[in-house]
């Protein structure tokens, strides 16, 4: 049950089968090494260490030192044979019961060490004297899920010590883990893995799988036949996933590079590299940008991020600005905590941010997963009650604020998702309905290889997720038609704040911005010399995350018969009346931005009407909405030269006023250089 993050750095956060067939579990190669190492300490220092005997058969005495002594020189299957002679001539010889069932779980043999262990209990049931036999019984069968076997076990076990006893603690979160996971698998999610592609099985091993916002591109860690860990990409054809090849030569090396994190475009990646690098501790965070098709040479996060302490399993915001990581620096609640970093409008990441209670605990955490809505953070613990070993859990943070505990209580995903089994990290999809891991393979225990696997999210977990939608497209100068590096931002329009800020691809204009479920948002494109586009978004009573494809033409800043008209789709009147909503004041403020920033521009606001009702009296409401902007703008600093109002009620529509939606269209208010 020991942790198995805690103890590698990049390779083998990979998931595994258990004895219910496929399931999402994790148990990595450097755990299972650690582990075992740990294993045979023990057993090494029990066979050297002078041990009593109940046998008063001295021949089985004798096969008891002699199976030993061949332990110790590397033959434990005629150690085995040994101490099997010796229970035959004394079937009460508690030792050698102990010290069989010590070898067959270091064979990992592990229903024949359970039978010995067993034997020795019977033999004495005092926990006391056989404690080494209560304590492996329990953690044979807690390693297997067979939770209500263990717990009788441990709850005897529990007897040999001090109520108040660092012993009877640990006991007692192991009691505690027996009862949740016993719960748990009577109560499993519908849950049901299946291979991400056949195509992507190019190496020895796959994991650690992260997708951008529109699943259109999955980098994930490859292992090779020689070792080497490597950052590897495909991309989805639309039918199945091309063959992967190396993200960069820029980012691959002969060193291990792995656990990576995306924005939500693709365009930013962080990952971890741990060997020959001139870093500033054991594990640092890099950082490489993509511009058209080539990766930038990989940066060191720096100081302020990186420390001579262990930085590791980065996770990316959806537009890149905050970045989520596991360190063991001072400062923290635990072992190895969840921090936090901001990008400030500079490019500096902040001084970290230890996320604290209740997320992490005063054990382990790892592998923080932030989904693209902001809000819901996946990560794995060994500190939080669950199956055994590190769960996957997930906790909210509904405000997005930095409040001292704002995230939730967090939450246990449940059986299968966890088992007994360590469980390494899950990636789950921006519309909130799948989620993908690594399988890992497994032969007599030991890892063979792993393979990226998807499942659908249950629907209790689709409740919690809070599901968000992707606009994508290309930003173009609307004349020229030349790719712009233009930047995206999504405002929250009842809260006025920034949800996203990205930039287009210089050399392709590309971008991809996420648009959250549940509200109404403003989006503006802007590059300096052309005017600004805004769009509106109402996903008020929205639940899906389906995306958008979206192009963007930008008009250049011109004047007279050129110059180009532009609507402001997020200025709002209540039905029939010329007073400003309040939630207009974020385009108002755009466009006074963009006045200041060109200040010897004119232009003119026109009002535009619907066919429905009077033509007189749709022209008055026309100049009077207006004129309401061009006052906005005056007050806000603007010269009243520079503005003018004019009203066209309904004689200029962009479309027939045959539909509700057409009409609404022709609801509008534009404006253009004079």
């Amino acid at each position: 049950m020991a942790g198995f993050v805690a103890n590698t750095q990049v390779h083998g956060y990979s998931l595994t089968a258990g004895a219910e067939g496929v399931v999402l579990s994790a148990k990595s190669i450097g755990h299972r090494a650690w582990r075992s190492g740990l294993r045979i300490l023990a057993l090494c220092t029990m066979l050297y260490a002078p041990c009593p005997t109940h046998a008063q058969d001295s021949k089985a005495r004798d096969l008891y030192v002699q199976g030993n002594k061949l332990f110790t020189e590397r033959k434990p299957e005629e150690a085995i044979t040994f101490m099997q002679e010796a229970i035959k001539r004394s079937p009460e010889f508690l030792d050698a019961h102990i010290k069989l069932g010590q070898l067959y779980e270091f064979r990992k043999r592990y229903e024949a060490a359970l039978a010995s262990f067993q034997n020795a209990i019977r033999l004495q049931p005092d926990p006391a004297v056989t404690g080494v036999a209560f304590q492996s019984v329990s953690s044979l069968l807690m390693r297997q899920g067979r939770y209500a076997e263990a717990l009788p076990v441990l709850e005897r076990y529990l007897t040999a010590f001090a109520p108040q006893s660092a012993q009877a603690s640990r006991i007692q979160r192991l009691i505690a883990t027996a009862k949740f996971g016993q719960e748990a698998m009577q109560n499993p999610q519908s849950v049901t893995p299946r291979p991400v592609s056949p195509t992507l099985q190019t190496t020895l091993s796959q994991y650690f799988p992260v997708l951008t916002a529109d699943e259109q591109t999955l980098v994930f860690t490859a292992l090779k036949a020689e070792g080497d860990e490597d950052l590897q990409v495909s991309t989805f054809t639309g039918e199945t996933w091309n063959a992967p090849v190396s993200i960069s030569q820029a980012i691959n090396t002969p060193d291990n590079e792995g656990t990576a994190s995306l924005s939500a475009d693709g365009r930013m990646l962080v990952y971890t590299a741990c060997q020959n690098r001139a870093g500033l501790g054991g594990c640092d965070l890099y950082v490489s940008r993509k511009t058209g098709s080539e990766w930038s040479a990989p940066q060191n996060l720096g100081p302020v991020v990186n420390s001579r302490f262990y930085e590791s399993q980065p996770s990316l915001s959806a537009d890149g600005r905050r970045l989520y990581f596991v360190s063991d620096r001072p400062g923290g609640l635990g072992k190895r905590d969840v921090w936090r970093t901001d990008l400030d409008p500079d490019g500096n990441w902040q001084t970290p941010v230890n996320l604290g209670a209740p997320v992490n605990t005063p054990f382990n955490e790892a592998s923080p997963f932030i989904h693209a809505n902001g809000r819901s953070l996946f990560f794995a613990s060994d500190g939080h009650v669950g199956m055994g070993g590190y769960d996957l859990f997930v906790s909210d943070n509904p405000t997005g604020t930095d409040a001292p505990k704002s995230w939730s209580q967090p939450v246990n995903l449940g059986y299968p998702i966890n088992n007994a089994d360590d469980q390494a990290s899950l990636f789950v999809t921006a519309n909130g309905t799948r989620a993908y891991y690594s399988y890992e393979e497994q032969k007599e225990g030991v890892s063979q290889k792993s393979r990226l696997y998807m499942f659908d999210l249950p629907e209790s977990l689709r409740e919690r997720v809070k599901p968000v939608s992707y606009l994508k497209g290309t930003i173009v100068d609307a004349r020229t038609k030349k790719p712009l590096p233009a930047t995206i931002e999504l405002i929250d329009l009842a809260t006025k704040q920034v949800i996203n800020r990205i930039t287009a691809d210089a050399q392709t204009g590309q971008y991809t911005s996420v648009l959250p479920s549940g509200g109404e948002y403003a989006l503006y494109v802007s590059v300096p010399g052309y005017l600004f586009k805004s769009l509106s978004f109402d996903f008020t009573r929205k639940t899906k995350g389906d995306g958008l494809t979206l192009s963007v033409p930008l008009e250049p800043i011109s004047t007279g018969k050129d110059a180009a008209r532009e609507t402001l789709n997020n200025i709002f009147f209540e039905s029939g009346r010329y007073d400003l909503a309040d939630k207009s004041r974020t385009e108002l403020s755009r466009l006074v931005d963009f006045l200041k920033t060109n200040p010897t521009v004119k232009i003119e606001i026109a009002g535009h009407t619907d066919d429905q009702g009077e033509a007189a009296t749709n022209l008055n409401l026309s100049k009077k909405r207006a004129q309401a902007v061009v006052d906005y703008l005056a007050k806000a600093g603007i010269e009243a030269g520079r503005i003018q109002a004019t009203g066209y009620g309904e004689t200029k529509p962009l479309v027939p006023n045959t539909t509700e939606e057409n009409r609404r269209l022709n609801r509008r208010i534009e404006w253009h250089v004079l």
